[in-house]
């Protein structure tokens, strides 16, 4: 190892815990990111736990890491582009990417400050089945990839100022997920470093009871546990900070400990005028829980939350503060895009932002817990969650995915995503599966008995649900088989089954209801239901947002059979499902969502007519295949079907001023539907409503390729690696518009206090590097993820491209 980088390293650990006067005592920084300096090979290799492994040739790398979407090596055109192979053992589920078995090492070294203290090292997710060693002791094995966990680190560090060695194996191997897992240590791991007296792992525990405009009860449960002699002298303090930063209140009391034992003590705290987290104001509060001996902190942790009542019944659904909300929900898959499934803080941010901005109010994290910091996010900005755990139980749906684990691991797992998870305001619902195959039968029965009560164990303020399936699995079996699963649950997860909603009311009228997945082109009557029947609480499609693997499964195509395919195989590696692309575009059914929604009073989209002999297939999760736009080179004179989506009894077409038609919308329906000759120009859609025309939308046909233009969704940004700023692409014409046909090569350049994480473009079948720095146009737009490198400065992005006039945008960071 270079000496200078042992330096470098030993400073930084060691600084981090430097002793630093606070509320008139000393206490250590208790938790540091262990992101950066990592070293990394991807082989099966044996014996790479030993220290005295030659690692000087493994690439550094920082984390979150995801190996699965980098380069493979041995380039080959057709067969192996990019991350993807043809011939991966995933194939189209995994998007044709390679898993395989990585090995990640890190040295450290602790200073004085860490003597005679609890040293642990704080996993939150790796995919999946990873061993860890330090000093070339086994501390333990987690093979599911979703979940966070830690070990004690204590009994094997070598002395203060002496080097310490951290492996990691992680193994992906064979068919494990359904869909794109990533592979790696793909969230970020931390060092935490307390006294022996302290706030235990997860320890914090806030629940909302009563809430008037005056006051607020709320109950802190705080597990501090003990690892020294000393028992006596010891005090809890726990301070609530108000979300204006002020503190709201303060109480504090005695606390009896014993050694080797770990107390649960509560509290009920009061807070007066509390303001209320929702989803258009979500305010959140601080607690701060402080073990002190005498003056001394002896150990401290912040806790966010948030003060709201959730409440759901048959007759009033469900109430947020006492209000209805209607959920509006989407499912996701973890994976960030051209990011692969690297946790990167501003990736999962940006998801919800977007989701927001389109109009979701809620998510289902399908079919595993999220990263913290996606929950952090929705925390933040007022998104509510389905939070799920497992896609299969005993019986799996892949030969080496995690029902291999299940019967050991599923307490731990499930106990370690509601400890995480249940102080954040916007998990309203725990999911213990879904479709698993067992779901009705004896062992599922009990196995459902065995999760929901565990839930109720840890998190009694949250209703269980499922998400639950037709048999298509289990021929024969009747949909009723159904009602003793869904008794055992608080609220029942209906996937795709929009006709059983009525039917199942008059059996079990008690029973309350969700559509935990539906399809894309079922919005509307998915969403009627919603309004008509306040036992449905709402509808989740599948899905918010397209991800990398289940390849295809979105898929429309035209051709003479009616045959519609499952897969559709290489080179398609992105499921194209999503109301968002994946690289952060509104797709055609997001429009439509929209109205369906009354987020939007009008919206239109543009197809070809489908040619005689032929047929439109379109699959379950697909789409027709239109778009928003009136620019269609080599089209004029052909025929071109106009879809307008409204609420108003009536809408008009006009093409460059002149009417085209008008047509009243059919009840039950928001969709009129126009044919017409393509000519250039003007195509506008109106409502009208008492003989007026109301909302208005316009496509105006795009020039010819002039320039490429680049609007980044923030320019001012932290010089920290977890964030980062998206540069959308486009191609114009010479009025800026964007062109929306033009598929180009763009050749990207950085400079400066960044650098080029990512690149991509929407296209489902573009099989491409995600790094190398160029990336074609797909229906005019592509994108560039750039990534401080941790200093203060600019960061200079140019965007070229051969026949077009050039551009530059400037990343500031701070």
């Amino acid at each position: 190892m270079k000496k200078g980088l042992f330096i470098c390293l030993m400073l930084a650990v060691a600084g981090a815990y430097a002793q630093t006067k606070k509320n008139g005592g000393s206490i250590a920084s208790r938790t540091i990111p262990f992101d950066d300096r990592w070293l990394f090979i991807k082989d099966s290799i044996s014996d790479a736990e030993q220290v005295s492994y030659d690692d000087h040739k493994w690439r550094k790398v920082d984390l979150p890491h995801d190996w699965s979407i980098e380069d493979l090596p041995n380039q080959k055109p057709g067969e192996i582009i990019g991350p993807f192979d043809k011939n991966a053992v995933g194939s189209s589920p995994t998007g044709f990417t390679d898993g395989g078995t990585g090995w990640y090492r890190k040295r450290f070294v602790l200073g004085k400050e860490s003597q005679d203290k609890l040293v642990s090292i704080d996993f939150d997710g790796v995919y999946m089945n990873s061993d860890v060693w330090l000093n070339g002791h086994h501390l333990g094995n987690h093979p599911y990839g979703y979940t966070p966990f830690y070990y004690d680190l204590t009994a094997y560090l070598n002395p203060a100022g002496q080097e310490n060695l951290l492996a990691v194996r992680v193994r992906n191997v064979g068919k494990t997920s359904r869909w794109y897992s990533g592979s790696g240590i793909y969230r970020h791991v931390w060092l935490t470093v307390t006294n022996p007296v302290r706030v235990a792992p997860w320890g914090v525990y806030i629940t909302t009871g009563s809430v008037s405009k005056n006051n607020a009860a709320i109950a802190v449960k705080s597990a501090i546990s003990n690892k020294q002699n000393e028992q006596n002298g010891f005090n809890l303090v726990t301070t609530v900070i108000d979300p204006q930063s002020h503190t709201a209140t303060q109480v504090q009391k005695k606390l009896v400990l014993q050694r080797d034992t770990t107390i649960t003590d509560s509290q009920t705290i009061n807070i007066p005028h509390p303001v209320l987290w929702s989803v258009e104001n979500p305010h959140l509060y601080k607690a701060i829980t402080e073990v002190k001996r005498g003056d001394k902190i002896v150990d401290r942790v912040e806790t966010s939350f948030g003060i709201r009542t959730v409440h759901v019944d048959v007759a009033g659904g469900l109430t947020l503060n006492g209000k209805r909300v209607l959920l509006k929900g989407g499912c996701m898959h973890h994976d960030d895009g051209p990011l692969g499934s690297a946790a990167v803080d501003r990736a999962e941010e940006r998801k919800i932002e977007l989701l927001k901005q389109n109009g979701f109010n809620a998510i289902r994290t399908s079919h595993n817990p999220p990263s913290r910091q996606l929950l952090d996010a929705c925390d933040r900005l007022g998104m509510l969650v389905i939070d799920e755990a497992f896609d299969c139980w005993e019986r799996g749906k892949n030969p080496e995915d995690y029902h291999l684990y299940f019967d050991k691991w599923w307490k731990k797992d499930l106990d370690a995503m509601l400890l995480r998870d249940r102080n954040h305001p916007s998990v309203i619902f725990w999911s213990i599966g879904n479709e698993v195959n067992e779901r009705a039968d004896s062992s599922g029965l009990r196995i459902t008995g065995q999760l929901a009560a565990e839930v109720h164990r840890l998190d009694p303020t949250r209703p269980v649900t499922e998400a639950i399936c037709h048999f298509w699995d289990h021929p024969g079996y009747k949909w009723d088989t159904t009602a003793r699963a869904y008794a055992k649950l608080d609220v029942g997860g209906y996937n795709y089954q929009l006709n059983e909603y009525e039917n199942d009311h008059q059996k079990y009228p008690e029973r309350i209801m969700m559509g935990t997945e539906s399809y894309p082109m079922a919005a509307l009557e998915n969403w009627n239901m919603v309004e008509k029947h306040p036992y449905i609480l709402g509808d989740f499609v599948w899905t918010a947002v397209d991800y990398i693997g289940e390849a295809s499964i979105g898929h429309t195509t035209v051709d003479s059979t009616h045959k519609n395919r499952f897969f559709l195989g290489w080179p398609w590696y992105d499921a194209w499902c999503g109301d968002i692309d994946l690289i952060g575009n509104k797709k055609p059914q997001s429009w439509y969502r929209d109205v369906v929604w009354r987020n939007r009073p009008i919206a239109m989209a543009v197809r070809k007519t489908i040619p005689k002999g032929m047929v439109e297939n379109v699959s379950g999760w697909g789409w027709p295949n239109e778009s928003q736009s009136w620019t269609w080179p080599g089209m004029d004179g052909q025929q071109m079907i106009v879809r307008v989506f409204s609420r108003a009894p009536l809408v008009r077409l006009l093409l460059n001023g002149k009417v085209i038609g008008e047509q009243k919308i059919d009840a039950g329906s928001i969709t009129a539907v126009f044919e017409l000759a393509y000519q250039p120009g003007r195509l506008t859609a109106e409502n009208i409503e008492n003989g007026k025309a109301t909302g208005t939308i316009v496509f105006t046909t795009a020039g010819a390729p002039k320039r490429i233009l680049l609007k980044a969704d923030r320019v001012n940004i932290k010089n920290s690696r977890n964030d980062m700023s998206y540069v959308m692409v486009s191609v114009v014409d010479d009025k800026n518009q964007l062109v929306p046909c033009a598929e180009i090569p763009v050749h990207f350049a950085i400079s400066g206090a960044g650098k080029l994480a990512a690149v991509g473009n929407a296209n489902p079948t573009d099989l491409a590097s995600f790094q190398s720095p160029e990336r074609k146009t797909f229906e005019g737009k592509c994108l560039a993820i750039v990534r401080p490198k941790g200093k203060a400065g600019k960061i200079v992005l140019k965007a070229s491209a051969e026949g077009l006039v050039p551009a530059m945008i400037t990343i500031n960071t701070r």
